[in-house]
């Protein structure tokens, strides 16, 4: 996408943290690059540096932006006064839903991206603390629901997982899950399965 040259002051850091995810999405850590962002925003390299110190900092940034989109907004939606099974049930479905049909924009492309360079010194620590945090939702909503604790962080890594597999299908061989509703019933049958409580 080039915006058009009136726009070129008007640039934000955000734009440019959307553009880094976009980029991120598309090519990885190393797609987040200064001089091709610029391109794409249809501006110079000086609007870049009007809003971050360096390539690192808008890598930084983006990570943080999708640390607050993809983990912390999604854990407040759910985190309601409602019971544990409700909450873990709405979560699940809002996760594999959102993923599968892509309605968070790059949101699963994004995801693999980390996954993928999940060593990269900026990326590591930001994909351990968000997967964590996931988990140990997860996991305590589990234990509410009566899983004792070894059993409910099982229970998590398994939904977990099942997240992960679903967003590399999705993103790899898209045309192999379901459509229309037969994918709404994949999803209800996935989700029962996970928090089916013995």
């Amino acid at each position: 996408m080039v915006m058009p040259r009136g726009k070129r002051e008007s640039l934000t850091a955000d734009d440019w943290i959307r553009a880094a995810l976009g980029a991120l999405a598309q090519g990885g850590v190393a797609a987040v690059a200064v001089e091709p962002l610029a391109k794409s925003l249809g501006t110079t390299k000086g609007s870049f540096y009007w809003h971050f110190a360096d390539r690192n900092a808008l890598l930084a940034a983006a990570l943080d932006h999708w640390e607050k989109r993809d983990t912390d907004r999604v854990i407040a939606a759910v985190d309601t006064t409602q019971d544990a099974a409700t909450r873990l049930r709405a979560l699940l479905r809002l996760t594999f839903t959102s993923i599968l049909e892509g309605s968070r924009d790059t949101a699963g492309a994004v995801e693999l991206a980390l996954q993928a360079n999940a060593s990269h010194d900026l990326v590591s620590p930001t994909l351990t603390r968000v997967t964590k945090r996931r988990l140990a939702f997860l996991t305590s909503l589990f234990t509410e629901q009566g899983l004792s604790p070894a059993r409910a962080r099982d229970r998590a890594l398994l939904a977990y997982t099942a997240f992960l597999g679903h967003t590399q299908l999705a993103h790899a061989t898209p045309g192999l899950l379901p459509k229309g509703r037969a994918f709404h019933h994949h999803v209800n049958e996935l989700v029962e399965s996970l928090t089916a409580v013995d």
